[in-house]
């Protein structure tokens, strides 16, 4: 059987010549050509010049038609002198092909599990290649960005301090910055780090640094944890980074800190503290021990929050987010006895604690002023952290209930009666906090009397 008009035969032996020579029938949008020595081998020409190898059969009464390849690929299998393969060749597929048929196996199910699987083996290469690239430093980002509103802007910074190249604002005796802790270890693939690099990192940090390298160990954790869980990075990170015991035998033993201002030590405290040349920061520091707030809770306090009619401060609580706890006597008059600044942009400065030096229009760091007040008074070194610390110890001589003294510091409930049975209003707190001011000016030597209203305040004993 032939083609009219001048056509090819439409079975004709496939040679590299006569295949280049076969064109599509006219009027045709394809034509097929079939070999007359491998049984199932065709080649498809269409209209547009495409030419393919394809093989073609019955199984059972469904006739099968598959692509081997392109025109340009070997016709007939190669052999060495032994008569052995050395390559590909379409009348080799085509041979296969007719084999798998007369087993009764359908050739196009093993071509696309085979095609599957050469899916999944890219995939794989791909995950590797990215397993290479993905620096931790940007699943970093992306956590803190997702994780961003469940903290509070102290713990976000936190977490951004510690893998700034630029530090934590620690400076070297030279003026030059610390990297942050973790900025090191998360500066490489995030696949690389296994339980050797954190243990490597653990003991490095370790020797300058325990503390931070401690705080810095706990935050990697929570990151290693939240990228095992995420989508996008959990097929890079080793989630058993953190779990080895020689990485947690690897971490310094922190020792919890007691500083802690004594009965006897109140006088000549107050007493320096009260000589500082700025009345901003002596407020605060006063402030900080009367309340017993966090450092940063205190720094962030609006003028919004006191409230002089009914007696209350609202503390931005970094656990619950707000506690209303008493503006005592003393620390009201010195609170109204701030200045009320006015920002550059003509604005009221909103900030009890202001400071026009600082970005953020609020104190920052109180610390060398507190520490040349210690200096000064020949005190040791106590923390700001310590006068917090100094306030649920000094109240025990006033014999406050312990609850009173947690719900004005803002600490979680101990026990289930003061979790579920205990409601104390602000009153109550406040005849409980007031006991515990006075208290502290008696044993500092200072005479207060609430009724003045320009919040003057003696020293009769230092």
């Amino acid at each position: 059987m032939t083609d009219t008009k001048n056509t090819k035969p439409t079975r004709f032996k496939f040679t590299r010549e006569s295949v280049d020579a076969a064109q599509c029938q006219e009027g045709k949008s394809q034509s097929i050509y079939w070999d007359t020595m491998q049984t199932g081998l065709g080649l498809r020409v269409t209209a547009h010049g495409a030419r393919a190898f394809i093989f073609e059969a019955k199984l059972g009464r469904q006739t099968i038609r598959m692509t081997i390849g392109a025109a340009s690929m070997p016709i007939r299998v190669p052999k060495d002198k032994k008569g052995n393969p050395t390559g590909p060749g379409a009348d080799g597929v085509a041979a296969e092909y007719s084999s798998k048929i007369k087993q009764g196996i359908d050739p196009r199910q093993e071509k696309a599990a085979t095609i599957a699987t050469d899916q999944a083996d890219r995939a794989a290469v791909k995950v590797g290649k990215q397993r290479l690239e993905v620096i931790a430093l940007t699943a970093w980002a992306d956590y803190c960005k997702a994780r961003r509103r469940a903290w509070s802007e102290r713990n976000y910074t936190d977490h951004i301090g510690f893998v700034s190249p630029g530090g934590e604002k620690r400076k070297r005796a030279k003026g030059d910055t610390i990297p942050g802790p973790l900025h090191s270890l998360l500066n490489r693939p995030l696949a690389q780090i296994d339980s050797e690099a954190v243990r490597q990192w653990v003991e490095r940090e370790a020797k300058t640094r325990p503390a931070r390298a401690l705080l810095g160990f706990r935050l990697l954790r929570a990151f290693i944890n939240w990228c095992a869980e995420d989508e996008t990075y959990a097929p890079l990170v080793q989630p058993e980074a953190c779990k080895p015991k020689k990485t947690r035998q690897a971490l310094p033993k922190v020792a919890a800190k007691d500083d802690c201002l004594q009965r006897e030590q109140l006088a000549l405290w107050f007493a320096e503290v009260r000589k500082q040349s700025n009345p901003i920061i002596s407020a605060y520091l006063q402030a900080l021990l009367i309340t017993g707030a966090r450092r940063e809770e205190l720094l962030g306090l609006q003028w919004s929050d006191v409230d002089f009619q009914w007696q209350t401060l609202t503390i931005r609580d970094k656990v619950d987010g707000e506690r209303t706890i008493p503006l005592t006597p003393f620390v009201a008059q010195m609170l109204a006895a701030l200045p009320r600044r006015m920002q550059h942009n003509g604005k009221p400065n909103p900030w009890v604690f202001s400071s026009p030096q600082a970005e953020s229009g609020h104190l920052q760091d109180p610390r060398i002023n507190h520490n040349k007040a210690l200096q000064a008074a020949g005190l040791p070194h106590l923390t700001l952290h310590g006068l917090r610390r100094s306030f649920g110890t000094l109240s025990e001589w006033c014999e406050v209930p312990v609850g009173i003294v947690a719900q004005i510091q803002g600490h979680k409930p101990s026990a289930i009666a003061e979790k579920h049975y205990r409601v104390r209003p602000i009153d109550l707190l406040r005849q409980w906090h007031a006991k515990i001011e006075a208290w502290m000016l008696e044993q500092a030597g200072i005479e207060f009397d609430a009724g003045k209203p320009n919040g003057l305040h003696v020293v009769t004993a230092a």
